[in-house]
């Protein structure tokens, strides 16, 4: 049985915390931030752990081997 590969397009976007959780980048940062309130930019920094649905599927999928 071949060795299953991380996907490489997750491993620029996704991290693991010690627990298992999935750290990505912030979304509806990339256009658009006129119509953004300063609140809602602010609050987009930086990064955000993923939902628990969510990240099953990149831990899955993506990144099998952490």
């Amino acid at each position: 049985m071949p060795k299953m590969k991380t996907k490489s397009g997750a491993k620029k976007r996704f991290r693991l915390t010690g627990t298992g959780k999935v750290i990505a980048g912030q979304a509806g940062k990339r256009h658009g931030m006129i119509k953004r309130t300063n609140n809602q930019i602010r609050n987009q920094r930086g990064t955000t752990i993923l939902a628990e649905c969510d990240g099953r599927v990149i831990r899955k999928s993506f990144l099998p081997n952490g």
